[in-house]
């Protein structure tokens, strides 16, 4: 494997894979913190500060940032989870040490001015207006509040109007400087590069400020079990629109779960694709939907297994008894051989062909490490994926598909009385 690891005194990692058949360098800086290690009072601080570190540093502007990776045909973004946070440019590798040293200047040093929060809080406030306008995305955040209540991963990662309006600069500064430490922090690189040499170039961008001075050991997030407050049976937003959005989902693995692959195998059968069981009983079969999928979620400590739906809202109960129908053959009977191969298959084919670029590549060792404190060779997770037997899905499916189910809608409905009824809660 051309996977190579290098942890510093500091507790940073850097990890990197070369691939010397292409032109082409992506970096990644993953900081082990999202929006479950917040407080109720800075929920949105994770997102918040993901959009303020763009804003510039000593040495450089808002503008010098940007243009510094967009003037080389690069581009630079970042996207914040409930557990991690990444800041990535990909860019031709003989850039690369100038992409390194931008996105390092971001971690390092970012100054986070008062005038800067005000304006990016405008930002952030309109990104939580567009999610709200959306309501096949809404749905997602309204079924984590429903499963997990109000707790830190439950709630919303880009906060709420009143946390992100309480926010102050000294509030998102001192969780920076308290959050982004090197044992917080892996650095992943992938494409024509050569490991020494961008440990090398990593150890220089990072050491501004004395970044990298103090001794520690990285941090991974420890597996503990998830506490939840009381399941509620069906989450409802009214809105008026034209389609009804629903998210019917349980409990599912845990990350550190090694029936993950199982996990994945059977949502894949279930809801992967236009040959999925989903697929063809309510959309070719029914005609009921457009968009049917299912998804298996795992994080540290806890997991879920998730069915989503957009119909009309007239066939809204009729979808949610066909998926319970569906879900309830499964758990009693398993899958036919053919069902799991095709599932299979396309699991290992989506594998294979989501690692076509650097990108791809410096995504999958950043997200390994940064949540498992390694990264597994690639071969393995194709080798545990064809190892899923039929048996490994009745197993997994008997024990999870028929967990208490949650139900989330949003959509021209007032009362949810009549889909507790049809969940049997």
């Amino acid at each position: 494997m051309s996977v190579k690891r290098t942890v510093h005194s500091s507790g940073l990692r850097i990890v990197t894979e070369e691939v010397p058949s292409v032109r082409s360098a992506a970096v990644g800086i993953w900081v082990n913190v999202g929006s479950r290690d917040e407080a109720p009072a800075t929920a949105g601080a994770s997102h918040f500060l993901e959009h303020l570190l763009f804003k510039g540093t000593p040495t450089r502007t808002a503008l010098e940032i940007s243009s510094s990776i967009e003037s080389v045909g690069g581009e630079m973004n970042a996207f914040t989870s409930k557990e991690y946070t990444c800041f990535y440019a990909r860019v031709i590798d003989t850039d690369l040490p100038m992409a390194i040293d931008v996105v390092s200047d971001l971690i390092t040093s970012s100054i986070v001015t008062a005038l800067d929060v005000d304006a990016e809080r405008k930002v952030v406030l309109e990104e939580i207006a567009m999610r709200d306008d959306d309501p096949s995305d809404l749905v997602h955040d309204l079924f984590s509040d429903t499963y997990y209540g109000d707790t830190q991963i439950g709630r919303p990662i880009l906060g709420t109007i009143d946390s992100i309006n309480g926010m102050s600069r000294n509030t998102v500064f001192n969780y920076y400087k308290k959050k982004y430490k090197p044992s917080d922090l892996v650095v992943a690189v992938a494409g024509n590069i050569k490991h020494k040499r961008v440990v090398a170039m990593v150890e220089e961008a990072l050491s501004r400020d004395n970044f990298l001075n103090e001794v520690g050991t990285p941090n991974i997030r420890p597996n503990t079990l998830i506490k939840r407050g009381p399941q509620i049976p069906v989450g409802l937003l009214y809105r008026k629109t034209e389609q009804a959005h629903m998210l019917y989902g349980m409990e599912g693995v845990a990350r550190a779960d090694s029936r993950r692959f199982a996990m994945g195998v059977m949502s894949a059968a279930l809801g992967g694709g236009m040959s999925s069981r989903l697929f063809q009983e309510i959309r070719e079969k029914r005609g009921l939907a457009y968009s049917v999928y299912a998804y298996s979620q795992q994080f540290a400590g806890t997991g879920t297994i998730g069915f989503y739906a957009g119909c009309n809202p007239s066939k809204a109960i009729e979808v949610v008894e066909i998926i319970r129908e569906v879900l309830s053959d499964v758990a009693d009977n398993g899958m036919s051989h053919e069902e799991i191969e095709r599932a299979k298959g396309a699991v290992r084919g989506s594998l294979v062909l989501s690692q076509e670029d650097s990108g791809s590549r410096m995504s999958r060792i950043g997200k390994n490490e940064i949540v498992y404190g390694q990264v597994m060779d690639f071969d393995d997770i194709l080798k545990a994926v064809s190892q899923v037997s039929a048996e490994d899905i009745r197993q997994i499916a008997s024990e999870y598909l028929t967990k208490t189910p949650t139900l989330a809608l949003v959509g021209p409905f007032k009362n949810p009385a009549k889909f507790e009824k049809v969940i049997g809660r």
